[in-house]
């Protein structure tokens, strides 16, 4: 994070490792310079507060006598409109001298060059809704560690949607995906433009989207190294070391405590039980343990709750990897789910499927059919082994915009 946040001020051009080195220091020392900070090469909060802004893709400032939107668009790197957007309740014709305002910067604010945190989501997040204050967010539950979990809704229309991601953990690079499709649409809907061959207004207007970009925060954290320590860090190492044929922490899908979430939702829970008791998953895992009851993991829980407190008529939930779109649960055979499935199919690339045997129980996809016998869609995007790299993220963007879009416009 900090060597993006130097990349996007314009003090570093090395690469994003995640290797504090002679390079990193050298740019952090340069910033300190130019932004009159001690000269230390230490990112302390001072240094830490500024650099942020980046990160966040906005900061706030203070007008003075003389400023006008087009001055400082050009000061900054940005665009009037930008600026326009940011600040609805501010009148461009009548500044004030003394008023705060949100300038955006000229670079999108989603990052898809370096592994993703429950830091790195939240900052994006406050970025995307200053940027566009018609993307509302709200918390609608928190992990096991307590971490918030995040809805960016958006939409101004009476058919509800719901997509969402990273339910497992090493399949994070989904919460790119999901985030970079909620900034180009909202960019897309702000500029009256196209995404994925269909007018952004249209579907704002016809639908109302609820983004879930992380399900599993604690999960990802401690599959991308973010989290190194603590004790919920010691008791996932604890936990692992009775599966050593599973990595660590790359092979992490289940959440903080060893609970696979995809596995706890109230479809044949009991079957889903039995099929991994089978395979040796009797107990806290970092993969396929359903967990001790139904809903028995607080980010399963939420999003049972906030399914059940709206109306959504489909869902899209996100996972790596096969480039697959699995459509049905049982017998269950939702109206239109197979005729926009191949809509979806057809946009994509990706063949629709039945879900296999082996993982056809329990997860949340599983569970919406069953509840509402409406159209739910599990993606597996990219193909390769979990985690995915970063280096397919365009490729599983491009495929996947398609199903993304179809999701709005067809149902």
């Amino acid at each position: 994070m900090l060597q993006l946040a130097l990349k996007r001020s314009g003090f570093y051009g090395g690469a994003l490792d995640g290797i504090f080195g002679f390079g990193t220091e050298a740019a952090v020392r340069r910033f300190q310079y130019a932004n009159r900070l001690p000269v230390d090469g230490i990112v302390g909060n001072q240094t830490w507060q500024l650099l942020k802004k980046y990160i966040r893709g906005y900061f706030k400032y203070t007008l003075r006598y003389g400023d006008t939107y087009w001055l400082l668009a050009n000061k900054y790197g940005t665009s009037v409109n930008a600026i326009m957007l940011a600040n609805p309740d501010i009148n461009a014709d009548f500044l004030k001298v003394g008023q705060v305002i949100n300038i955006p910067f000229g670079f999108n604010v989603v990052a898809t060059d370096i592994p993703y945190s429950s830091f790195l989501t939240d900052l994006i997040i406050e970025g995307l809704s200053v940027r566009y204050p018609f993307l509302e967010v709200f918390t609608f539950g928190s992990s096991v560690m307590g971490k918030s979990l995040k809805c960016i809704k958006t939409g101004s229309g009476d058919i509800q949607v719901s997509y969402n991601a990273s339910h497992h953990a090493n399949e994070w690079i989904t919460t790119p995906v999901l985030l970079k499709f909620m900034e180009d649409y909202a960019y897309a809907y702000a500029n009256q433009g196209i995404i994925g061959g269909e007018s952004a207004v249209n579907l704002y207007e016809k639908t109302t989207l609820y983004a879930v970009p992380l399900v599993n925060p604690d999960g990802v954290d401690l599959a991308t190294a973010a989290l190194t320590s603590g004790e919920y860090y010691l008791e996932a190492v604890n936990i692992s070391e009775r599966y050593p044929n599973i990595r660590f922490p790359e092979g992490w899908k289940a959440n903080i405590a060893g609970t696979d979430l995809n596995l706890n939702y109230p479809a044949n829970w009991e079957k889903a039980k039995e099929l991994k008791y089978a395979q040796g998953f009797v107990s806290p895992a970092p993969r396929d343990f359903v967990g001790t009851a139904p809903l028995s993991a607080p980010e399963s829980r939420a999003m049972y709750d906030l399914t059940n407190d709206n109306n959504f008529r489909l869902i899209l939930a996100y996972h790596t990897q096969g480039e697959i779109i699995y459509w049905k649960y049982l017998d269950y055979d939702p109206p239109r789910a197979l005729e926009i499935g191949e809509v979806m199919s057809e946009r994509s690339g990706y063949p629709l499927e039945l879900t296999p045997e082996y993982s056809s129980y329990a997860g949340y996809k599983d569970w919406f059919i069953s509840e509402y016998n409406l159209p739910g869609y599990t993606v597996e995007a990219g193909k390769g082994v979990n985690p995915l790299p970063l280096s397919q993220f365009g490729k599983i963007y491009r495929d996947n915009l398609g199903i993304l879009t179809a999701g709005l416009s067809e149902v």
